[in-house]
């Protein structure tokens, strides 16, 4: 029985599974949860949690060498000799980027130089293709495309308001992220038979976008070149003013390299709070008193609204929205906060059934809403595997 590997690893979480065709068997999840790294395992394509537990740094930071371990204990693979495939998620800016390719010394090639574009992504995943070669030296591995899926957005949000000609030769355009966990969405709606034809989608996690699609493809997106642009996130800046960058270079005299690490790992949640990046973290510290934590969940929540709205007035309308990713899926209160006041475009949401909801799918709009709400739990891992497969 042909078995895949299918490696995701996020900025902040590292995500495997092993499929046998379609049909995922083991799944493991790291992550860090109040500080404390910890590892949950899935059996049976998430048929139930087999269990949670801390774990150690070491683990965390070594955490495919762990999940392969796990699923030799668990007799899901004899050895690591039963991977004949591996699929990994890719996440740098670039047209070469925007398709599922084979990693050899070409494609290493390429994405070593983009390191400087995408600090947060691009030198996680070359240590895990450096892992994954130390473990696998003779298995293919694919890089999965995160922005194949906004491929043939519109123009208009493609390109910046610079000379046109500046952007096709230096291939700096709006590429869009979080296409996967997109992929996933638009599947399990077409499954029910039915896309929305005006829908936004609103992946919420450490790193986050609002999404556009209309007629089932990819119309807008809040992330650009890189998946800093958009709303504000857990550490990273979201969107700012050109000439505000080059005064805080001027002013805390820093160099452009040292603007973006800022940018990306000083700014956001963290930046405003001063305190976390965490979402539940920051609820709790706004329920103590705390008017930074305050600012930075407002900041946040008007930064996703004005997304919302935007979209929907290119669109010419809305339909649904979907909330996904790892906040979108569990937060409750953000939920709730960010469907406030947006009965005028017709969001109405049932507040004691959105605050029953966590990691699960469900509607929480009432039967009044003109616009559905409702929450999909993204599933990265079985698209990956699908394009893995279907790779050739």
């Amino acid at each position: 029985m042909q078995k895949y590997l299918i490696v995701n690893t996020g900025s902040v979480s590292a995500k495997y599974s092993i499929y046998s065709q379609d049909k995922e068997l083991f799944f493991g999840h790291y992550e860090i949860e109040a500080g404390q790294p910890i590892v949950s395992f899935f059996g049976n394509g998430r048929g139930g949690t087999l269990r949670t537990e801390k774990t150690s740094q070491e683990v965390f930071n070594n955490s495919l060498d762990h999940f392969i371990e796990e699923s030799i204990k668990a007799k899901i693979i004899n050895n690591k000799d039963d991977i004949i495939a591996i699929g990994i998620r890719v996440v740098a800016p670039g047209k070469f980027f925007q398709s599922d390719r084979v990693v050899d010394d070409a494609f290493i090639s390429q994405i070593t130089d983009q390191k400087e574009e995408a600090p947060r992504h691009v030198p996680l995943t070359l240590e895990e293709i450096t892992e994954i070669k130390k473990i696998f030296p003779t298995t293919k591995i694919v890089a999965i495309s995160d922005s194949a899926y906004h491929k043939n957005k519109p123009d208009f949000s493609k390109y910046y308001a610079i000379p046109k000609k500046v952007s096709d030769d230096l291939d700096l355009m709006s590429f869009g992220y979080h296409g996967i966990s997109l992929g996933s969405i638009v599947a399990k709606l077409a499954e029910e038979g039915r896309v929305p034809s005006k829908l936004v989608v609103c992946h919420l996690g450490g790193g986050s976008s609002i999404l556009a699609i209309k007629d089932g493809k990819s119309f807008n997106t809040s992330m650009g070149f890189t998946p800093m642009q958009g709303v504000v996130m857990s550490t990273r800046v979201g969107d700012i003013d050109p000439v505000a960058v080059m005064c805080l270079g001027q002013k805390l005299n820093k160099n452009i390299t040292e603007l973006e690490a800022y940018f990306n790992n000083e700014c956001g949640l963290l930046g405003l709070s001063g305190k976390s990046s965490d979402v539940r973290d920051l609820l709790l510290l706004e329920e103590q008193g705390n008017n930074d934590a305050k600012l930075a969940l407002e900041k946040l929540v008007m930064s996703i609204k004005k997304y919302i709205g935007g979209f929907t007035a290119e669109m010419g309308g809305l339909d649904e929205i979907v909330f996904t990713g790892t906040i979108g899926e569990r937060s409750y209160p953000m939920r709730e906060r960010i469907c406030k006041n947006m009965e005028y475009l017709g969001v109405k949401i049932n507040y004691k059934k959105n605050k029953k909801l966590f990691g699960v799918d469900g509607v929480i709009s009432t039967i009044f809403s003109k616009v559905k709400v409702r929450i999909i739990c993204t599933n990265e891992m079985d698209d990956m595997a699908k394009r893995l497969i279907n790779f050739n």
